[in-house]
């Protein structure tokens, strides 16, 4: 059942179409907010927006590959043309193909590198001209506790999500108070993002890992609840474990 509320916001939410950015993008729709769904799996995408519609929700799809910078501006500027205006931007999309430094898997590297800094800085690039324009904005980013911590396999992993909650914590620090900015941290998510794993040893260690994971809708719970509160309200930071994460 969708609640429509008096605060409702034009939200994009990127790596939408499984976890963490699926979840969110069904909890904000749900709480009557104006969502556009955006990740490369666009077969994905249609089916979860479907499901929002049918709920009674409002959502639209937009085929993006964050890592290309000019189709990030070009999605950004298609929802403020079709809608008048963005609000927030669920900076969401991520890969974690763990492994250990000596694996030498650079191009698995690289592809972290462009995915989790550099999709987020397309991101930002793409809203900052409009929250200006528009005299405020809201942007979340989903880091990792990674970014506060470092296990064998996960230089590089932490490396790009330590950057990101740098990056957004430079943002906040830069921005008018009208222009919000909050990283979501979360521990151990039921996911996908282990299944692209290529390397045996991080296999085995992060399946041991991962024994205890919280559902994907507790992290769309927390980023619902910095939306939410008053303009003078900024939630800089959320870090979520699952309780018996360790």
């Amino acid at each position: 059942m969708t609640t429509t509320t008096n605060t409702s916001k034009v939200v994009l939410v990127t790596g939408a179409s499984s976890g963490i950015g699926e979840a969110t993008a069904v909890r904000l729709a749900a709480e009557g907010h104006d969502v556009v769904l955006a990740a490369r799996r666009t077969d994905r995408l249609d089916a979860v927006a479907d499901r929002i519609r049918a709920g009674g929700g409002r959502a639209t799809t937009l085929s993006l590959d964050v890592s290309d910078a000019d189709a990030v501006r070009a999605a950004v500027d298609t929802v403020v043309q079709e809608r008048g205006r963005i609000d927030v931007i669920v900076n969401n999309a991520g890969v974690m193909p763990l492994s250990r430094l000596d694996a030498l898997l650079v191009d698995e590297w690289d592809r972290m590198i462009d995915v989790n800094v550099r999709g987020l800085l397309h991101g930002i690039a793409a809203v900052l001209p409009h929250f200006r324009r528009q005299g405020g904005g809201h942007v979340v980013t989903v880091a990792s506790v990674g970014a506060h911590e470092v296990v064998p396999t996960s230089a590089v992993y932490s490396a790009t999500k330590f950057a990101a909650w740098a990056i957004t914590e430079g943002l906040r620090l830069e921005s008018d108070p009208g222009i919000r900015a909050t990283t979501i941290t979360p521990g151990v998510v039921e996911s996908e993002l282990a299944e692209h794993i290529s390397d045996p040893d991080a296999q085995t260690t992060t399946k041991i890992y991962r024994r205890n994971a919280i559902p994907a809708d507790a992290i769309a719970r927390a980023i619902s609840f910095a939306l939410g509160q008053p303009a003078d309200v900024d939630v800089n930071e959320i870090i979520m474990r699952p309780a018996a994460q360790r």
